[in-house]
């Protein structure tokens, strides 16, 4: 398997490992711990750090799609070698920096993160008119 298909196996299991810290904020939330029959009313009513969490793994939901499809560009047209796996890697970490930088609330390096992630995957999805 191509490094950057195990990136996009990665980036999936990124959006379980976001999920964490927003498990524990909602087992913090209230005195009931984590509502399982309305975890999506308790998500909603998070604050501060829970919030954060939220944000952090709603939009790795948001930014997997165009990363999977960006690999996927580049797998089916064969465009390979060091810039195709730079860009992969790239967006792995990017997603990694952006999560800890949402829980540590740093805004603006988080916006800047997100955009090096964001560019990995324009550059993915271009590959193919690059190479």
């Amino acid at each position: 398997m191509s490094f950057p298909l195990w990136c996009l196996f990665f980036a999936a299991l990124l959006i379980v490992f976001t999920k964490a810290p927003v498990a524990v904020a909602m087992a913090k939330s209230s005195e009931k711990g984590y509502d399982n029959r309305h975890p999506r009313a308790q998500q909603a009513a998070l604050t501060g750090w829970g919030a954060r969490a939220m944000a952090a793994h709603s939009n790795m939901l948001e930014a997997f799609p165009l990363f999977a499809a960006g690999v996927l560009v580049a797998q089916v047209t064969n465009t390979q070698g060091f810039t195709i796996n730079l860009l992969a890697a790239l967006f792995i970490i990017s997603r990694i920096a952006y999560t800890a930088l949402y829980l540590m609330n740093l805004d603006k390096v988080r916006s800047l993160v997100w955009g090096v992630g964001f560019i990995s995957c324009l550059g993915l999805l271009l590959s193919p008119a690059l190479a």
